[in-house]
């Protein structure tokens, strides 16, 4: 457990422009990811400062795109603390190292930070009930916190929080030794539902969103970029941009290098008193462009060299067992070869920056998940010490990944800096969709050996996709230990004879990461590939997929020679448990009714995964029309995230999960020709609509004690081939290539 601090007041100040006479308390955390080293060496992350109006404010350092944080812990802060939440106000923070980790993505806001959190409003807690016990002149073991106020029980005597804030800041916090926390019966907010603190002005329109933000003098800019990564252009018409009323300069931005990380892409600037005028003209600039490197880059042969590389023995990164034999002596062999396109991220709110360059100081304003490293990436842009950068966050129209890379936040600064103005930059949709980061693109092959009882002896499993490195290192082909144990290292089957294999791939695009990662096209491949085996063996597909996990059991990964980084969660906290993944699976078929009857053209399919240390199972329920058209009628997941804070929040992000899931395996495909990307915007590269998403969405969260897990991510893998079983259940169509929405030819 962390061990509370008192931070200094002129710190916490400069931090959130707090006023002063407050209690005030930060948390020491050992854990790296949780936080950054403070100019004495202590570890600051999360802030709390008690007003004596009796006003709670707490600082969110994470980002708010939806999923909730800036909610739930606060709400764990308040909990300990025995506080009023109706009397919190959260205030968001920030760039600043001081608070520790602030990149909001995989999954890991709450796990990383719900035991510093009760720490937090414990130590708060502990020294509010000590001010009231010296102001009564008792012992504090005679008083409690309870309700923003601490009670005497003996006589009765209370006094509210805010009474006792500047007597409290006097004390010091108490160490770990004297710090208790609440049990878990005591919990008041903790795993209950609430509403978000930022739903009124959601819903009202006051949330500033980074489209949203404004500065005084502020110019808007539209950029128009190479159609394939690493170009540049060789001429345009800037005289006929500069006619367009309303258009003050025209900036050519250099080209991205290798390797292009969170640089901008290069390209030229229209910078304009107003969007509209940016836009129209950047249309007058008719750019051409030398393609480069990349030009030539085609996506249908590109498949085909996936495929063939995953036909091919390649590098092995765990195995146990004689594979090669076992599938010489099986009594029936199985093989099947899947792929999965590139996708993009798609939020409603495409990536938008202010930014405000004066004096070699510059101030931004941003919708990002990842604000230190806009801080360092327009330092290092500008020429200028991380220390003159500010940035400010904004709430998120969604991110999914996406608005963890600060290169549009970068090229706004840029601009600023040029053209002596504050400038935002706007990405149109179209811009979003051809010059992302993408999802990868992947192929994979599987071999499976069944005996003459129809068990699986023998498992061979080969995955290629360009991998996330190669946005880091242009020499990157193979995917590192921790890409590869997103759905494809921890492989759960209890199988004698199990090789993984990673072929290699180039990148040709940035790739990037993508809501659950590459556990979409592992877990698609995987739980498909159950379900085939099922088939062969004349199994039903749910009591199969558990004879292929096996006893319940902590697998050992290393047994079997892999890499495993487990999601940066310890093993002996986070056990790869295969109890609790069959715990989910038998809890969405039961809720499904398993083996019910249904109409022609219809029918269940079921697929589980365990990601971002949380387990999910998937019941889907497909109807295939005449022309191979499929519709999800209706859900079931069930959720083990272990202990969960904000309940509501849960459920939303698993059915949030499922119609996200949706969109990628019905519809979604990036495609390329010479370089460029086909899709545009929503007309070619659809999401889910409102008459596309099932009846019913069923949640069914497990209760537990386990340790928080992750929430945002985890319910997406297990959709694909959830659908794609339910749609050989309705069809006898064994659709192996995603989008899975439409017939696909043999």
């Amino acid at each position: 457990m962390s061990a509370p601090v008192v931070v200094s007041r002129r710190a916490f100040l400069e931090l959130t422009g707090l006023t002063a006479g407050a209690l005030i308390l930060g948390v020491r955390s050992s854990d790296a990811r949780a936080a950054a080293a403070g100019p004495d060496g202590v570890r600051f992350d999360l802030f709390l400062s008690l007003e004596p109006s009796g006003t709670v404010r707490i600082v969110a350092h994470r980002s708010e795109m939806g999923q909730g944080i800036r909610t739930a812990l606060p709400m764990v802060v308040a909990d300990e603390m025995e506080a009023d939440f109706d009397r919190v106000e959260v205030v968001q923070a920030l760039a600043d190292e001081r608070y520790g980790d602030q990149n909001t993505d995989g999954s890991h806001s709450v796990r990383d930070f719900f035991e510093p959190m009760r720490a937090v409003g414990a130590s708060a807690r502990h020294m509010l009930v000590a001010a009231a016990a010296a102001s009564w002149g008792v012992a504090a073991s005679e008083c409690e916190a309870r309700d923003h106020r601490v009670h005497h029980r003996a006589s009765g005597r209370s006094l509210g929080y805010g009474e006792l804030a500047e007597r409290a800041a006097a004390l010091p916090a108490p160490d770990k030794a004297a710090l208790s926390l609440k049990s878990r019966d005591q919990w008041r907010y903790i795993g209950k539902g609430r509403t978000l603190v930022d739903i009124a002005d959601i819903v009202t329109g006051k949330a500033v969103y980074g489209i949203d933000a404004k500065a005084e003098g502020m110019l808007h800019a539209s950029i128009e970029r190479c159609p394939s990564l690493g170009g540049r252009p060789t001429a345009f018409d800037e005289a006929a941009a500069l006619k367009v009323p309303g258009v003050r300069h025209v900036v050519e931005l250099e080209p991205v290098q290798k390797p292009p990380l969170f640089k901008p892409l290069g390209g030229v600037a229209v910078v304009a008193d107003h969007t509209w005028a940016a836009l129209k003209g950047r249309e007058a600039l008719q750019v051409r462009w030398d393609l480069g490197p990349n030009g030539s880059y085609d996506s249908e042969a590109y498949r085909k060299a996936l495929e063939a590389s995953v036909a091919q023995p390649a590098k092995v990164t765990r195995q146990r067992g004689d594979v090669d034999a076992a599938l010489e002596g099986a009594a029936k062999r199985v093989s099947a070869t899947y792929y999965a396109p590139h996708l993009i991220h798609s939020s409603i709110e495409p990536p938008a920056a202010l930014a405000s360059f004066r004096d070699g100081r510059c101030e931004v304003w941003a919708c990002t998940q990842n604000p230190m490293a806009c801080v360092t990436g327009v330092a290092e842009a500008l020429g200028i010490p991380k220390e003159n950068v500010k940035v400010h966050v904004t709430l998120l129209g969604g991110g999914f990944g996406r608005k963890s890379k600060p290169d549009y936040v970068v090229e706004a600064a840029l601009l600023s800096q040029k053209v002596g103005r504050p400038v935002k930059v706007t990405w149109t949709r179209e811009d979003e969709i051809r010059h992302g980061y993408y999802h990868s693109v992947s192929a994979q092959h599987l071999d499976a050996g069944l005996d003459g009882d129809g068990r699986t002896v023998a498992w061979l499993h080969r995955t290629a996709f360009p991998p996330i490195g190669s946005t880091f290192n242009p020499e990157a082909r193979h995917s590192d230990p921790g890409e590869l144990q997103l759905g494809f290292t921890e492989m759960p089957f209890d199988v004698p004879n199990l090789r993984l294999e990673n072929a290699p791939a180039e990148a040709h695009v940035r790739i990037g990461w993508l809501r659950s990662v590459a556990n979409i096209y592992h877990a698609f491949a995987i739980g498909s590939f159950a379900a085939e085996l099922a088939h062969a063996a004349g199994a039903d597909p749910k009591d199969y997929l558990l004879s292929l996990i096996g006893a319940p059991r902590t697998i050992d990964l290393a047994a079997d020679g892999a890499e495993y980084g487990n999601y940066g969660g310890s093993l002996a906290d986070y056990p790869i448990d295969t109890a609790r993944l069959r715990g989910v699976i038998e809890l969405a078929a039961r809720e499904a009714r398993w083996g019910r009857k249904l109409p022609a053209r219809r029918g269940l399919g079921i697929a589980a995964h365990r990601s971002f240390l949380t387990y999910v199972a998937v019941v889907a329920e497909v109807s295939v029309d005449d022309e191979g058209t499929a519709r999800v009628e209706e859900a079931h997941i069930a959720f083990d995230c272990g202990t969960f804070v904000n309940r509501d929040t849960v459920v939303t992000q698993a059915q949030g999960a499922v119609v996200f899931g949706m969109s990628g395996a019905l519809h979604g495909k990036i495609t390329a020709k010479n370089g460029a990307i086909e899709q545009s915007n929503f007309h070619d590269y659809p999401l889910v609509r409102i008459d596309e998403t099932p009846r019913n969405i069923h949640v069914h969260l497990v209760e537990s004690t386990a340790a928080p897990a992750g929430v945002g991510e985890p319910g997406v893998p297990p959709v694909a081939p959830a659908i794609a079983n339910a749609i050989f259940a309705a069809t006898g169509e064994r659709r192996r290539e995603l989008p899975l929405g439409r017939r696909q030819s043999a």
